[in-house]
């Protein structure tokens, strides 16, 4: 593991004590250091507080973290996943890895477009409808896309299911013909206990309708086809993915099946090669330009040196309103650990919490707080140049001003002493994504620049991104009270296990 304390301490005071306010250090020179455009995308990072000072004391950090052979090593297809013992391949299934590993991708996504294919010559009968079954990234990635792209594809009716709650599944198939749907079970290693549960009751809602081979309406998406096949599922409606992709990694593989069928192959592939166009920006650029890495140092810059605990991102786009939820999972259980990845204590903060809306609801809600509270809040807006829908652009015009006059304000405040309930304080920071608009392509880069946004915070901090051994614990204590009940548990445990499950307790 790295030596980096002498770096970190290079950084200490300087970064929480800027030369001159946001609002002072605006020119030329910040909008040729902090604004870089890649893909149909400009970021703009000049409403912060890194400056040309702190960028160098970043770099030199970078530098002894190791982060040049660690990106490396990921598009290598090394063990970068060192606590589990394997390589974090996501970027082969984009055409950007080990050759070997490009190659079984780009099998496994012909044999993914062979299936698609299939289904839109009629041979599962006609299809109207697609079940998908998953949770976290097996679900998070095919909603995000499907979302953002496939308001006004037309193919297909697009349901995703996660919560095991059966609520959850009754409100996706109301509306579905049983017999005209599809069901896609999304699991990497099929054992996850939510997922198949509702796949077992996506069954019965298929044979309870007249469906006579329900288990033949249904596709696995998976790393482990062996289990699918002991699940029911016949092998040629099987799609699988290299174990070495991570869930939270996952939707370029076959987990995006339900995207890719639903907004067509060509617009699939125009995806991925977004993504490898931030792959090879990301792998080839030098630090002071590299527009992942760049966005790493803003986040170490107000985690550690800001004490923020919060990073907020608001999507100025109905299409990118998941996007927010899809970045909890990708930065949280990435980052959110308090061992470095060679098991010693990180001794600073890890990942901050991820939090958003969608703009111009969320100005109506949280902005109070941004604007006035006592917390300081980094802030992403992300934001579309060209609309995605055809009223009158009096629409998109507001939106985008919205945006624009947020960061502004953030930034500025409003001084008055003599009414400080309407004091603004300013100096608060901002980001903007712009992208020139919604496609496959850029979106695909967006998402991929996250990625490697999160896998250059976690090479700063020492962490390993690619392992979440804290989501195990509650669901093992959750399988022991299914198994065994309550009794090994603490009081307050039992108690509220009688409460919720015990029809004569007086307390419930």
């Amino acid at each position: 593991m790295a030596d980096t304390q002498a770096a970190w301490d290079a950084l200490a005071g300087h970064g929480r004590t800027p030369i001159a306010r946001l609002i002072d250090s605006e020119g030329p020179a910040r909008l040729e250091a902090l604004v870089h455009s890649q893909s149909g995308i400009r970021f703009d990072w000049t409403k912060t507080h890194l400056d040309t000072e702190t960028l160098a004391r970043f770099a030199a950090l970078a530098d002894a973290a190791g982060l040049d052979g660690a990106r490396r090593a990921l598009f290598a297809g090394e063990r970068v996943n060192v606590t589990e013992g394997r390589a974090a391949e996501h970027p082969a299934e984009r055409g950007e890895g080990h050759p070997e590993s490009v190659e079984e991708a780009r099998m496994f996504h012909a044999r993914m477009r062979a299936l698609i294919d299939a289904i839109d010559a009629d041979a599962f009968g006609p299809v109207a409808h697609i079940l998908h079954i998953g949770i976290g990234g097996s679900a998070l990635g095919p909603d995000l896309l499907v979302d953002a792209l496939g308001r006004d594809a037309g193919r297909f009716d697009v349901a995703i299911v996660s919560n095991v709650d059966g609520a959850a599944l009754a409100e996706a198939v109301r509306g579905f013909d049983p017999h005209a749907t599809l069901v896609a079970i999304a699991s990497k290693t099929f054992t996850t206990t939510e997922t198949l549960m509702n796949a077992e009751s996506a069954l019965g809602w298929l044979a309870d309708h007249g469906v006579e081979d329900p288990i033949g309406r249904c596709i696995a998406l998976t790393a482990a086809p062996e289990k699918a096949v002991e699940w029911g599922i016949d092998e040629t409606r099987i799609l699988p993915f290299r174990e070495s992709v991570g869930g939270r990694y996952s939707l370029w593989s076959s987990i995006g099946f339900p995207a890719a069928l639903a907004l067509g192959w060509e617009a699939f592939e125009q995806m991925l090669e977004g993504a490898a166009e931030m792959d090879r920006h990301f792998r080839l650029s030098p630090w002071a330009t590299n527009i992942p890495v760049l966005a790493a140092f803003a986040d170490q810059l107000y985690a550690q040196e800001h004490g923020c605990e919060t990073r907020a991102v608001f999507a100025y786009d109905e299409r990118l309103r998941l996007l927010p939820s899809y970045l909890q999972q990708l930065e949280m259980e990435s980052n959110g650990k308090r061992v470095r990845a060679d098991g010693t204590p990180i001794g600073r903060h890890s990942a901050p919490i991820t939090w958003g809306g969608v703009g111009t609801d969320a100005q109506h809600a949280v902005f109070q707080l941004l604007h006035q509270g006592t917390r300081l809040v980094p802030v992403e807006f992300v934001a579309v140049r060209e609309p995605g829908h055809h009223f009158d652009m009096a629409h998109h015009a507001a939106l985008l001003g919205n945006c624009i006059a947020q960061g502004a304000a953030l930034m500025a405040g409003r001084a008055n002493a003599a009414d400080p309930a309407r004091d603004y304080p300013g100096d608060r920071p901002s980001v903007t994504l712009l992208l020139d608009r919604l496609d496959p392509r850029t979106l695909g880069a967006l998402i991929a620049f996250y990625e490697h946004r999160t896998f250059a915070n976690a090479v700063l901090l020492g962490i390993n991104p690619f392992d979440q051994f804290g989501v195990e614990l509650g669901k093992a204590m959750a399988k022991a009270l299914e198994d065994e009940g309550a009794d090994n548990f603490d009081p307050a445990t039992r108690a509220l296990f009688a409460a919720a499950f015990d029809a004569d307790d007086e307390s419930a």
